[in-house]
């Protein structure tokens, strides 16, 4: 009897350990089966949250896919909001668990999170009146209105090593850009060209993108510092994703209405 309950509680002590996971790290609190997971709500085509509460887009599409692969359901994921600079302060505080919020990979960024991937590359690029025949790429910006948002570095670039004579316009989110372009405001909108690929599948008529991507970004997901058995995790759910069809797929749905050439899948460089 004293040894029937000793196994008893040995097992009742193991599974316990076993369902709790290292709440230190990533991976860890997914035992749990919930994750909370940083994306943009503001981004037609990678991520975006419509009116109905719903979540959509390339990004949420791998978040899902990967929060699937380290055992969590789509119901299980909570998704807050992770803008601009609040994406490292969301994991170094443990708000989010992981970001996917169309995140490049930097040296500067490196100094404070670590990324696994990259699970997509992509350049700048530009987005003008579907009637615009004029704006064929930067070069073609001078005396014109270029639109980006505050703190971003984009029309900046644009400027500098292409057309000095633009006129640089800033709104506070892409979509306030590309209102103001389809009523006129404004000639042309630049940021990541798959971001813009977002907003041309939603107004195909209205809207195209024009030229060469004139830059490079490789997205990454944001995991902690420090919290590298999670990034291999990670790293090989981006894997699956990508092996199995299901990351062309993705995008095909996402941002292949807007005629972006979908490109072939990266390589992961991020590891520890």
């Amino acid at each position: 009897m004293i040894r029937r309950a000793a196994l008893l509680t040995a097992v009742a002590v193991f599974a316990s350990a076993c369902g709790s996971g290292d709440a230190s790290t990533v991976i860890g609190r997914a035992d749990s089966g919930k994750l909370t997971i940083g994306i943009r709500y503001d981004q037609p085509g990678l991520s975006q949250r419509r009116l109905d509460g719903r979540y959509v887009g390339f990004d949420v599409d791998v978040a899902k896919y990967v929060a699937n692969e380290l055992g969590v359901k789509d119901t299980d994921i909570t998704f807050k909001e992770a803008r601009g600079a609040a994406r490292e302060a969301m994991l170094e505080s443990g708000e989010a668990d992981l970001i996917v919020a169309s995140y490049s990979i930097t040296d500067a960024r490196k100094e404070k999170v670590a990324f696994a991937g990259p699970y997509f590359e992509t350049g700048q690029g530009m987005l003008v009146r579907y009637t615009e025949a004029a704006i064929q790429g930067p070069e073609t910006m001078n005396g014109r209105k270029l639109c980006s948002v505050k703190g971003s570095t984009s029309a900046q670039k644009v400027k500098t090593d292409f057309a000095q004579n633009v006129q640089i316009v800033e709104y506070g989110q892409y979509s306030d850009c590309v209102v103001a372009l389809m009523a006129g405001n404004v000639d042309a909108v630049t940021t990541d060209e798959v971001i813009l690929a977002g907003f041309a599948a939603e107004n195909p008529e209205l809207l195209k993108l024009v030229g060469e991507t004139f830059s490079k970004e490789r997205y990454g997901i944001g995991v902690p510092k420090g919290d590298d058995e999670s990034r291999d995790a990670v790293n090989k759910a981006i894997e699956k994703m990508i092996s199995s069809g299901e990351w062309k797929r993705a995008l095909e749905r996402n941002v292949g209405p807007s005629g972006y050439e979908i490109p072939q899948p990266p390589t992961i460089t991020e590891k520890s």
